[in-house]
């Protein structure tokens, strides 16, 4: 074996920008299409016959498959090479694509779909990986910049773009848009991307398959993904189903830790997590996407459920956003190649974030299309000042060879975060609107002057409009209580951002538990 200190300065042979947007490109399609899916949902379910209900098994199936991969993305890097595993993800992503385009029925649409998460699961990890190793610890803030505009920016502009597609062709054309992405993205990382000697030497080293702790990751994540996913919509506990599928998961996944941190060669290397910097990086990698995905989900629900939004234009108020990410992506991977401390940068950006959500809960029954596209601008303006430092964090004091574990770590926990955040704001939200609702309806009986002068006014409406005086007054109070349940979900949204808001706020001094890196450093160093 050759020795590990003349692979020190390894780099790329060609230019590592190059090999950067090329990497990119498929993650960029791989979360631009997840954000898509969702929009066409009920253009499927009409095309399909099927019910919303089933059609929404579209989305679980993938959101289980790539939930399986991402963990163990790490470890399937090192088995099949980086190069391979990342190509193999973008072709099955990619050939799955066609298939799902090419669908008749349902059961073939989630067949496929399943197949599709296996593949696009493996991609940002992958990417995160290849940036790590391709780019020196100064640049490497930047290169993340650039990953992260993928990330972030891809779920901001798809639902304007899922539905501008689904209205002017179809839904069928939300996956061949991938086809030429993808057959792109392999010409060019055949040609540019290259794995680095000391990975071909842990490929080469590494014996034995973990097949207990293959089986019990795949079997937990995939029950623990369903729960999270159908929980809300079966009613969580309430639901036979929810509690199996829980009653599997949660135990299994417990077991799958414990496993893994006592094995010698083990699938998911938990025991990085030890590692100050990586298991705080970790954790903060959960809060981020619960806030990013959770935030993402919330706003369009409120301005299509709330203030009748079509699912177009609830995009176009997300898409501004999406520019300001753009452009304060590279500008925190500036400050990270700086000698400003990484620490301060994901204080301030937690601090800037709270802030920010603290402010949507200005939104109201009265909100105009400006002001939300303003609201979400300033939401969104710390969380690049969180996601690159502890990108970069992540490596401090990390093995190299044990970067694929930190990119599938890393990039598992904050999935998680997002589907965790995602269900919890969810059921906060239904169990709120109940609450909201039992308030204003004590408000609303005879006798009360509010009241009876809005019931009075809206039954002389009606009677204007050619209803008789019965009709009129049966139509009254439809609308009145229309109006209760209007005001009880927004009253509903506006605690959920409070309640996000007071949660990022208590994150503010705890960056500062993580190790600050050393130039020294590099990103190069060997052991833990």
């Amino acid at each position: 074996m050759a020795n590990p200190e003349s692979h020190r300065d390894w780099r790329p042979k060609h230019n590592p920008w190059i090999v950067a947007l090329t990497v990119t490109l498929a993650t960029f399609m791989e979360v631009l299409d997840s954000s898509i899916a969702n929009v066409a949902l009920p253009h499927i379910a009409g095309s399909l016959g099927a019910t919303y209900q089933e059609a929404t098994w579209v989305l679980t199936s993938y959101l289980v498959s790539s939930a399986i991969v991402l963990p163990m993305s790490g470890w399937l890097q090192t088995v099949l090479g980086r190069k391979r595993f990342y190509m193999g993800c973008v072709a099955l992503f990619t050939g799955c694509s066609f298939l799902c385009g090419i669908a008749q029925s349902l059961p073939m649409l989630v067949f496929a779909r399943v197949l599709q998460g296996a593949g696009g699961g493996g991609l940002q990890p992958s990417e995160q990986a290849i940036l790590a190793d391709t780019f020196s610890e100064k640049q490497r803030g930047m290169a993340f910049a650039l990953y992260g505009m993928a990330v972030v920016v891809a779920p901001a502009i798809g639902p304007t773009l899922g539905g501008w597609i689904t209205d002017n062709y179809s839904w069928h054309w939300i996956f061949f848009i991938n086809l030429p992405v993808g057959l792109l993205s392999l010409f060019l990382t055949q040609r540019l991307v290259e794995d680095p000697p000391w990975l071909k030497e842990e490929r080469e080293a590494r014996v034995g398959i973990d097949y207990v702790g293959l089986g019990l990751l795949i079997l937990g994540v995939a029950c623990f993904q369903v729960v999270l996913d159908k929980g809300q919509e079966d009613d969580w506990f309430g639901s036979p189903f929810i509690t199996t599928m829980f009653s599997i998961g949660l135990p299994t996944l417990i077991a799958f830790a414990v496993w893994e941190w006592r094995h010698s060669n083990p699938i998911v290397d938990v025991r990085l997590l030890k590692i100050r910097n990586f298991g705080t990086a970790v954790s903060f990698s959960f809060v981020l996407g619960m806030v990013l995905f959770g935030s993402t989900v919330l706003i369009p629900q409120f301005l299509q459920t709330g203030l009748g939004y079509t699912s177009e234009r609830a995009g176009m108020a997300l898409s501004p956003g999406g520019l300001i990410l753009m452009v304060m992506m590279p500008i925190a991977g500036f400050i990270v190649s700086t000698k400003i401390d990484p620490r301060l940068m994901v204080s301030t950006g937690f601090l800037v974030t709270a802030a920010g959500l603290y402010h949507m809960t200005n939104i109201s029954l009265d909100v105009n299309f400006r002001t939300m596209v303003e609201l979400r601008m300033i939401q969104v303006i710390g969380l690049p000042l969180i996601f690159i430092p502890i990108s970069t964090l992540n490596y401090i004091g990390v093995p190299r060879e044990k970067r694929n574990q930190v990119s599938g770590i890393s990039n598992f926990a904050r999935n998680l975060g997002g589907s965790i955040g995602t269900s919890l704001l969810t059921t906060f939200i239904a169990r709120q609107n109940q609450v909201h609702q039992n308030s204003l309806v004590t408000h609303a009986y005879s006798g009360n002057v509010s009241f009876d002068q809005m019931l009075e006014t809206l039954k002389n409406t009606f009677i204007s409009q050619g209803y008789d005086a019965v009709t009129a007054g049966t139509l009254a109070i439809a609308q009145v209580y229309k109006t209760i349940q209007a005001q009880a979900s927004a009253l509903s949204f506006e605690n959920s951002f409070f309640v996000m808001a007071v949660a990022v706020l208590c994150l503010v001094p705890f960056p500062f538990l993580m190790r600050r890196p050393r130039l020294s450093e590099a990103g190069e160093r060997r052991g833990h």
